[in-house]
């Protein structure tokens, strides 16, 4: 006990030390920025600049003799094939927890400077910054806000993240199958009704859900209406979480969707590193309202992530933050237009459609192009745009490719796009095969055929007893593993759930026109993982 006390107590007076000698260790020696001499009080008196990048760059800047880790020492050791495609930089600020850094876990420095200035952009109660990506935002929301054997409403084509969640929280699932647009093969949104119904249904069950998760908008940028849903699960008293991952710029523009906070959602995770600039892996989770207990959400924050987070992370979602709050209503205004023109030029390409919806709100910077009417599936389509034309999609499906717009597309890339579908346009002709009422009919039936039918809760399937059977001999079994065909990248078996012949035959048909499959250990689909 003397040496953990003795431990924290020299913590403590290093912190304090640092910060009040990080400018002493630079007294007098000017800091360089684009090749202009800044001083010291021209810097710190700058309030452009984002206080974690400030705290970063000062300690990569520090003359000292390093005997802590990482191993490469501020880059002089640092693995010169990597040097050679990054450079040296990267290295420098690689940086472990110092005292000038602050403590992602229990921040009073930079770190919370930062997390305080991102939660009044987004209109959040309280941010937090995430190096596990919103994986670990939705594990940890999941974890704050359920018990083991608690009871969660949540889509069934929630992220595979929320199926690992029920696995380590031990809560169980009510599914809520999304509104789904057969002609295109896309799950939509959540309508109100179909929460208020499954809270309902969960009363008369007599388990009262724990939470409501949401995923707002989809991959495909499909916007439920969640002021709406958060009335009712606040008149139940039930916290709603939404998966934002898709939508961090969501409210920065007024022909952009609301975002989740502003709709009064209790819990927002954010992938900031997607349509916004921070690097890849690096999210926020944002919480609003009085229901959640914060310090829950800090306990399995802590939990859940690394105890050596990245500073080039959390240092990019400082960076990212401050690059919107320069100009918040209008930093959007070039990807909008961009996304505008190229609506209107790709409508009038014949053989060509772009995906709408009457009953849900689209995100204009994420455009969902059909392209069955040519006879081709979007697979084939996608690999010649990129072959011949060197475009790069986001996201590829069996009748239709999406493509995201974001801060740094140019008008140059979206008319190589619109030559690349008039190409398509003018060499493929219509043949029928991908309106193959046979296949709707399969959708339909393996996607709500198999919501019912779970025999075991996700985590009681994850710790049960498994086997390998061939792919016919698993009709009948409980699954073991998460199998996710795309499209339309609804998982259509959850382990803990009876295997149906209808699942099976709608894997093949996926399978067969271009589609695969992930969560598999086999993705051939020649074996499947059952519980014994």
């Amino acid at each position: 006990m003397a040496s953990a006390v003795l431990n924290l107590n020299l913590r403590c007076n290093l912190t304090l030390r640092a910060s009040c000698s990080s400018q002493e260790r630079n007294h007098g020696m000017p800091t360089m920025k684009d090749n202009i001499v800044i001083s010291d009080s021209q810097l710190s008196g700058n309030h452009k600049h984002p206080p974690l990048i400030n705290a970063l760059k000062a300690s990569a800047e520090q003359k000292v003799a390093s005997f802590h880790f990482p191993g490469h020492n501020r880059g002089r050791a640092a693995p010169s094939s990597l040097t050679r495609l990054i450079g040296v930089q990267p290295f420098l600020h690689d940086l472990p927890e110092l005292p000038e850094l602050d403590n992602l876990f229990a921040p009073e420095g930079p770190i919370l400077d930062a997390q305080k200035q991102a939660a009044k952009l987004f209109g959040a109660k309280e941010t937090w910054f995430l190096v596990g990506g919103t994986t670990c935002g939705i594990q940890a929301s999941i974890l704050a806000t359920c018990s083991p054997g608690d009871t969660i409403i949540i889509p069934r084509n929630a992220h595979i993240s929320a199926f690992s969640a029920m696995v380590l929280s031990g809560v169980v699932p009510k599914y809520i199958i999304p509104e789904y647009d057969f002609e295109w093969d896309i799950a939509c949104g959540i309508t109100p009704s179909q929460v208020e119904n499954a809270i309902n249904e969960s009363n008369t069950e007599g388990r009262k859900a724990s939470a409501v998760l949401i995923t707002s908008p989809t991959y495909h940028g499909i916007c439920s209406n969640l002021e709406q849903i958060s009335q009712i699960c606040h008149s139940h008293n039930i916290p709603i979480i939404v998966d934002e991952a898709h939508g961090a710029h969501l409210g920065f523009h007024p022909h952009l969707p609301p975002s989740a906070l502003s709709q009064r959602v209790d819990l927002s995770v954010q992938s900031t590193h997607k349509v916004l600039c921070s690097l890849t892996q690096s999210s926020m989770l944002h919480m609003s309202g009085n229901i959640i207990n914060r310090e829950r959400i800090c306990q399995c924050l802590q939990t859940l992530q690394t105890t050596s987070p990245s500073y080039l992370l959390l240092a990019s979602l400082d960076a990212a933050r401050a690059q919107i709050s320069e100009n918040p209503e209008t930093v959007f205004n070039k990807p909008v237009e961009i996304a505008m023109e190229a609506r209107s030029l790709i409508e009038k390409i014949p053989g060509i459609r772009i995906f709408d919806s009457s009953t849900f709100r689209l995100d204009p910077l994420r455009i969902t192009v059909g392209v069955w009417d040519l006879g081709i599936s979007g697979f084939e389509a996608d690999d010649i745009l990129y072959e011949d034309y060197g475009v790069v999609s986001e996201l590829t499906g069996i009748r239709s490719i999406t493509f995201a717009i974001n801060l740094g597309t140019r008008r140059d890339d979206v008319l190589r796009l619109v030559s690349g579908l008039k190409h398509l346009s003018q060499t493929h002709s219509f043949s029928g095969w991908l309106n193959n009422e046979r296949f709707n009919h399969m959708v339909i039936k393996s996607c709500v055929g198999t919501a019912s039918g779970m025999q075991l809760s996700p985590r009681e399937a994850f710790f049960a007893c498994k086997t390998k059977v061939s792919f016919n001999e698993s009709v009948g079994k409980i699954c073991g593993e998460l199998v996710c065909p795309y499209p339309p990248g609804i998982p259509l078996l959850i382990p803990g759930e009876v295997i149906t012949e209808e699942a099976l035959s709608y894997l093949v048909n996926v399978k067969n026109n271009g589609g695969f499959v992930s969560g598999a250990a086999d993705s051939s689909l020649s074996t499947i993982v059952v519980c014994s």
